[in-house]
């Protein structure tokens, strides 16, 4: 019984409360779950927000590869909790505003469905949760160098 409660449990925080099973676009839809905890993010001083994106990123791995065992798949779209921490590196020391979250969400979209060179190769290479998060965490530092250009000249 305690098993399958955590199996439910993991499934839950792998599919972005359950966002990921949305029709469509599971990714984008996790991305969304993802900008509160941005918020939150970008109310911590610097070592708190390294260290919690830092952790948040440990925590989907390990979900992540818990998730892919119960799915037997490897990276299923069902799990979009990569998503959520490829959008907080992307947001991560950007200042709070309508326009930085906005830009921020569809600039890492962007990386996170093209992929540039070498986000491909870490998502293939790399075993398990880190190959699924890996990727969207090289997204994300793409798009929060991407946002930062936006911001100083636009």
């Amino acid at each position: 019984m305690l098993h399958r409660i955590s199996e439910k449990f993991v499934i839950l925080l792998a599919t972005g409360g359950c966002t990921g099973y949305l029709p469509g676009a599971p990714g984008t839809y996790g991305t969304l779950v993802a900008i509160p905890l941005c918020y939150l993010l970008s109310k911590l001083g610097p070592v708190q927000a390294i260290l919690f994106v830092f952790l948040f990123s440990g925590f989907a791995v390990w979900v992540s590869s818990e998730a892919e065992k119960l799915f037997g798949r490897k990276d299923p779209g069902l799990i979009v909790i990569d998503e959520m921490a490829g959008l907080l590196m992307t947001l991560l020391f950007i200042p709070w505003s309508a326009e930085s979250v906005v830009i921020g969400f569809f600039v890492f979209r962007l990386m996170d469905i093209a992929k540039p060179f070498p986000i491909r190769s870490i998502e293939a290479k790399l075993p398990g949760g880190w190959g699924v998060v890996g990727d969207d965490i090289l997204a994300g530092i793409y798009a929060n160098l991407v946002l930062r250009v936006v911001m100083k000249f636009f």
